[in-house]
C-alpha cells in the first residue's frame, strides 16, 4: 500500500467519523426538542442540516476518487464500499432528525397529549443503537456490531405499541387526532433510524468480516 492511498483512506475514516458526530448530535438535539418541548432546538436541528448534506457529498466524492485512482481490493475495497453505505445512511438519519425537528415545533405550541406513551424509553433505545453503531464503526467491531442489530426488534415493538396507544387516543378524542399524528410521524421516523443504525452494523460486519448480513433471522 502506497503511502499516498494510506493517507486517503485515513482521511475517509475521519470524515465518516466526523460525520457521524453531526449526525448523532441532530438527533440528540431534535429528540431533546420534542421531549422538552423546545422549539429555539428544534431550529438549531434545520440550520445545521446543511452541513451534514455537504459532508455527505464530499465523502462520496473523495471515495469515487479512490475508486478510480487506487483501485483497491480486498479488505480495502470493502472499507471503501461500506464507508459509501454508511455515507448514505448517516445522511438519511439527518434528514429524518430534521423531519423530528419539525414535528418538535408543532407539537410546542400545542397543548401535550394526555396518553400513556413511553416516548422517552423509546428515544432512549434508539439513541443507543445509534451510538453502539457509530462505536463499532469508530473501533470495526463486528461483535457489537452484529449485538446491533439484535436489539432492532425492540424498537420495532415499541412502535407497535405507540402505534395502539395514540390510535386509541384518537377514536376516543377527536381533537387530539392532529398532534397524535405527528406524535406518530416522529414514533415512526425513530423506528426507520433504528432501523438505518443497524444497516450501519450489518455494514460494519461487512467491512471487518467481509460477510453480508442482510435479512438475516437473529435468535435471541
Amino acid at each position: 500500500m502506497t503511502k499516498h492511498f494510506q493517507r486517503d483512506l485515513e482521511e475517509l475514516k475521519k470524515a465518516i467519523l466526523a460525520e457521524g458526530r453531526l449526525v448523532e448530535d441532530a438527533f440528540q438535539q431534535a429528540t431533546r426538542a420534542v421531549i422538552k418541548r423546545d422549539r429555539e432546538l428544534a431550529k438549531k436541528v434545520l440550520v445545521g442540516d446543511e452541513r451534514i448534506d455537504e459532508s455527505e457529498v464530499e465523502i462520496e466524492s473523495d471515495c469515487l476518487k479512490v475508486l478510480a485512482l487506487h483501485q483497491p481490493v480486498a479488505a480495502d475495497l470493502r472499507f471503501i464500499i461500506a464507508v459509501m453505505k454508511v455515507n448514505n445512511d448517516l445522511e438519511r438519519i439527518g434528514d429524518l432528525a430534521v423531519d423530528i425537528a419539525e414535528r418538535a415545533a408543532f407539537l410546542s405550541k400545542r397543548e401535550p397529549l394526555d396518553a400513556p406513551v413511553d416516548f422517552e424509553g423509546m428515544v432512549t433505545a434508539v439513541r443507543g443503537q445509534v451510538r453502539r453503531s457509530l462505536d463499532a464503526l469508530v473501533r470495526q467491531d463486528a461483535v457489537l456490531a452484529r449485538e446491533v442489530c439484535r436489539c432492532d426488534d425492540e424498537i420495532d415493538e415499541r412502535n407497535r405499541e405507540m402505534y395502539d396507544i395514540l390510535q386509541q387516543l384518537m377514536r376516543t378524542d377527536p381533537e387530539t387526532v392532529e398532534r397524535a399524528v405527528h406524535t406518530l410521524s416522529v414514533s415512526r421516523h425513530l423506528e426507520r433510524i433504528g432501523d438505518l443504525a443497524t444497516n450501519i452494523a450489518e455494514d460494519v460486519v461487512f467491512m471487518v468480516e467481509g460477510e453480508i448480513i442482510r435479512h438475516h433471522r437473529w435468535e435471541e
